[in-house]
């Protein structure tokens, strides 16, 4: 459908500019006169401009690389400067390529005619919804400094968060992996070595050892046919997770586990909350804010049932009543959102839940993690045990037959 870039006029005179997306240009104008009562100029945008790809980007931009952008942003539009050389600028500064290429496509948009917002729209498909609803609430309240304030605050905690996070999982993987190792190394070499020493042996074997050379046999001779199983079966499962029913099955099921769907349960609701008082700071309406908000989760179940709350919302109840029949959403988010409602204190209500969930968050992640230390030690430890046993016990029939 073609772009038109068009200047118009209200009645006391107050001139206005803007795009349109029509059909033709008879339809153009019918859209522009909705707005306003006289169309001055009116003129096709190129389609070399309009039919680009939407942000061809490989790679996910990164909440850091978002956090640095908008700071740039609100710090180079205090200082006054437009917005098109206040893009180009940011878009220079940008050290990730994936974001840089995106703003450079954004400024070519807006010095012909564009919005900023309608631009991220059309472009930045790979930016988050949070953003992209900010920065066109702020553009429609004429305040974008403010919202290029708030993304900037909410993506340096979400990159904050997301470091910590791979920090803490650091050792545990590391343990694990050197896990598997040990125990393919044992199974792959040791094993074999022992069995050729025991075959030698005219003595009985004990069921331990025979279990051990049995299970090493196994793996001998049906290792890559096990492994190939295992990797289909995980490709599989991804394929099957990535359709609506897969995704919402893996997520009910990653809400059951113990300690960890705990914590998966709090993650969701800070990310609730952190994103919807984001959106109702920017003016976002609350339907659109719980949209947004949903789209945010990590936890399609629960992100489901916040969508649910929608219908409620339309009927003219609170959001929190609307809520109230949630099976994962935490009750003390319910319970405290309806409590926010009910104060006109929505949005700093939420601000301090959030708070609390990610304190909740990292508190119950440390302890699933010191939980896991352990349990990884002990499991090892009797994996060593049970072979030890398996080498030792017919070298001890041996010398008692001696």
């Amino acid at each position: 459908m073609p772009t038109y870039k068009y200047e118009g006029a209200y009645a006391g005179g107050e001139k206005v500019s803007g795009v349109v997306e029509a059909a033709s240009r008879q339809e153009a104008v019918a859209q522009i006169r909705q707005n306003c009562e006289i169309v001055l100029s009116l003129k096709e945008i190129p389609k070399t401009l309009t039919q680009r790809p939407a942000a061809n980007l490989m790679q996910k931009i990164s909440p850091k690389a978002l956090a640095l952008a908008c700071q740039q942003f609100a710090i180079v539009l205090k200082a006054g400067l437009p917005l098109v050389q206040t893009v180009d600028l940011v878009a220079g500064q940008c050290s990730d390529k994936a974001l840089q290429r995106l703003l450079r496509q954004v400024s070519e948009d807006v010095s012909n005619g564009w919005s900023l917002s309608y631009s991220l729209d059309q472009r930045g498909g790979k930016l988050p919804v949070t953003f992209r609803e900010t920065i066109r609430a702020g553009e429609e309240s004429g305040d974008l400094i403010s919202a290029f304030d708030r993304m900037a605050k909410y993506y340096d905690r979400t990159a904050k968060t997301h470091a910590k996070a791979i920090s803490t999982m650091t050792y545990p993987a590391f343990v694990i992996v050197v896990a598997v190792v040990v125990v393919f190394i044992i199974m792959k070499y040791a094993v074999p070595a022992f069995i050729n020493t025991f075959a030698d042996m005219d003595v009985e074997l004990p069921a331990i050892t025979v279990g051990l050379i049995a299970v090493s046999n196994f793996f001998a001779r049906f290792g890559v046919l096990v492994l190939a199983v295992l990797a289909a079966i995980i490709a599989a499962c991804w394929l099957y997770s990535r359709t609506e029913k897969g995704g919402l099955l893996f997520s009910r099921l990653r809400l059951g586990l113990p300690v960890l769907g705990e914590v998966a349960r709090m993650a969701g609701a800070s990310q609730f909350a952190h994103t919807m008082s984001a959106m109702l700071a920017a003016g976002v309406p609350i339907l659109q804010a719980i949209a947004v908000s949903s789209r945010s989760m990590s936890s399609l179940v629960m992100a489901q049932e916040v969508m649910d709350s929608v219908a409620g919302v339309e009927a003219g109840r609170g959001l929190g009543d609307s809520m109230a029949g949630a099976r994962e959403l935490p009750q003390m988010l319910i319970q405290m959102t309806a409590v926010g409602e009910s104060a006109g204190a929505l949005e700093s209500t939420l601000n301090v839940l959030a708070e609390y969930y990610d304190n909740e968050v990292d508190v119950r992640t440390e302890r699933a993690l010191a939980l896991l230390e352990p349990i990884i030690i002990v499991c090892l430890a009797v994996f060593v045990v049970l072979i030890l046993f398996a080498v030792y016990l017919p070298l001890f029939s041996l010398y008692n037959n001696i």
